[in-house]
């Protein structure tokens, strides 16, 4: 082992340290995880929609399923792009016609709470029309807070 020790001929100068202060880079990637875990989840969902209240126990997910929101205004959106009522079975159709599996693909209804029933039934009867009878009506958890979903089947 070797230790330095002071010379008489390097008294007035220091050597230079050597060591990466890594304690800021620390607190700046903390930083950051901590607003990434704060904003990921306001993230998931892309049209607002004031969800009922429910008690149903969340469903179980194989595949990405697709999404079907209609707002407050009784616009529709699948998959967070805007769709008008005359091309939606056209839309619908292409869906269905996209599944080569067993089962049909799984669509989540979300709709505003102030809608009238008879607009989100003429949604749900298109989809119907297409093929697509796997269908998830998404509300909010009643008493506990959480987002659930109930098999409409």
């Amino acid at each position: 082992m070797a230790i330095n020790l002071p010379s008489h001929r390097a008294r007035g100068r220091r050597a230079p340290i050597a060591d990466i202060n890594v304690t800021p880079m620390v607190d700046v990637m903390l930083v950051l995880l901590i607003i990434f875990m704060v904003t990921a989840p306001l993230l998931t969902a892309g049209v607002p929609v004031n969800l009922p209240d429910s008690r149903a126990k969340p469903l179980d997910q194989d595949q990405k399923p697709v999404e079907i929101a209609i707002d407050d205004q009784g616009r529709l959106f699948v998959n967070d792009d805007e769709v008008s009522d005359a091309i939606l079975p056209d839309v619908l159709g292409q869906i269905a016609a996209k599944n080569t599996g067993d089962k049909p693909p799984e669509v989540y209804l979300r709709a505003d709470r102030s809608l009238e029933y008879g607009r989100v039934m003429r949604v749900m009867g298109e989809l119907n029309r297409a093929g697509l009878n796997r269908v998830a009506l998404v509300t909010v958890g009643g008493t506990d807070g959480n987002t659930a979903s109930q098999d409409a089947r």
